[in-house]
């Protein structure tokens, strides 16, 4: 299968005009934002909604991310982000997200990240819920190049 097919659809949207730069293509700010929503829509799927973070006093944070611009996009492109799960850690997730440019089906940009599970409360690494850890064990196993490890 090809790359930009693979993983979960967590994002699918447009590059407005006012997402461009002054030469003309998609700022950099957008990508983030874009990678920020598909992260949203991850997590989401996996169980950890803003239901699950209030109720819980949880939170989700970025401590690393890495993205490499691939195509250039323009106002009027519309883009898909598919997201694979590729490492779960007791406290730690790390994935990937892919966009791509949905006329061509090339790969625009990807991004790599980790994310911390914190407890809100005392502003420390957690460890996940039991259901979630074993969501994101089953996502994570189903997904191909899933790395999977539950030690902290």
């Amino acid at each position: 299968m090809n790359q930009a097919t693979d993983g979960i659809l967590t994002y699918r949207g447009v590059v407005y005009p006012w997402h461009c730069d002054h030469i003309g293509h998609m700022n950099v700010m957008w990508y983030a934002a874009k990678f920020d929503e598909a992260t949203w829509g991850l997590f989401a799927s996996c169980g950890i909604t803003a239901t699950y973070l209030n109720h819980l006093r949880r939170g989700m944070a970025a401590v690393q991310q890495s993205t490499t611009s691939k195509k250039e996009l323009f106002a009027g492109d519309v883009v898909s982000v598919r997201s694979n799960i590729l490492e779960v850690r007791e406290r730690v997730l790390r994935f990937r997200h892919e966009m791509t440019h949905d006329d061509s089906n090339e790969v625009a940009a990807i991004s790599e990240l980790t994310a911390v599970h914190l407890d809100q409360t005392t502003r420390k690494a957690c460890p996940f819920s039991a259901e979630i850890a074993e969501r994101l064990k089953t996502m994570s196993s189903s997904m191909e190049g899933g790395d999977l490890n539950l030690s902290s």
